[in-house]
């Protein structure tokens, strides 16, 4: 305790921007967490329902449907059945426009844990180095005084321990927050495949019939 005291009088100028990176970390992933608890979806119970609407042609359904689900899945798959109605040949195209744009959403912010995450050790570092450079000006200033090295170093090595340990927090996050993206962009594309099988069937409808009319 009495080594990080010391470390903190000393190094607070190099100690100051990892505290502010720890600060940060904390507040993303507050932010993150709680955005994706409330978007949070059972998807598994909602496809098949959103189907049989489809099957219906009871677009009208399937909207309300996405409304009463909600959240960023909700948005995207009410998004989809508006494209559905009005421009099907196109419809591939600009899902994927409203899915990007979702995705946005959830990978807000995640910069910044990666940012951290890439960054902070350096921080610690270079807090190392500089206090090291103190430590041996001291030592040849006062003379050879093991006591006062053994301090000088501890207290350098504390910044490199804070960096490395915020880095570390920062990344594993960073990497969780990740995959719940990637579960959602899966969830994306899953009803992209739904709406997209449609708009096959019906393609194939009219062409059967074109056919038919022209023998």
């Amino acid at each position: 305790m009495e080594l990080l005291i010391h470390s903190i009088q000393l190094d607070w100028p190099v100690l100051t921007p990892i505290l502010i990176c720890s600060i940060l970390v904390v507040t993303v992933a507050i932010n993150r967490i709680s955005f994706y608890k409330q978007n949070k979806r059972d998807v598994v119970q909602f496809i098949p329902k959103l189907q049989k609407e489809l099957a219906k042609e009871n677009l009208s359904g399937a909207q309300n449907l996405s409304i009463q689900l909600g959240g960023v899945i909700g948005e995207v798959t009410e998004e989809a059945v508006r494209i559905f109605t009005e421009q099907r040949s196109g419809f591939s195209r600009s899902f994927d426009i409203a899915s990007t744009l979702a995705t946005r959403k959830l990978e807000n912010h995640l910069t910044v844990l990666g940012t951290i995450g890439g960054v902070c050790p350096f921080l610690g570092l270079f807090g190392t180095v500089v206090r090291i450079l103190y430590t041996f000006q001291d030592l040849a200033t006062q003379g050879n005084q093991s006591a006062a090295v053994a301090m000088g170093i501890g207290s350098a090595l504390i910044a490199t321990a804070f960096g490395l340990g915020v880095a570390i927090v920062a990344v594993i996050f960073y990497n969780y927050f990740q995959s719940v993206v990637k579960h959602y962009e899966d969830d994306f594309n899953l009803i992209k495949l739904l709406f997209l099988s449609f708009v096959d069937s019906n393609d194939d409808v009219q062409s059967k019939s074109s056919a038919n009319i022209a023998l």
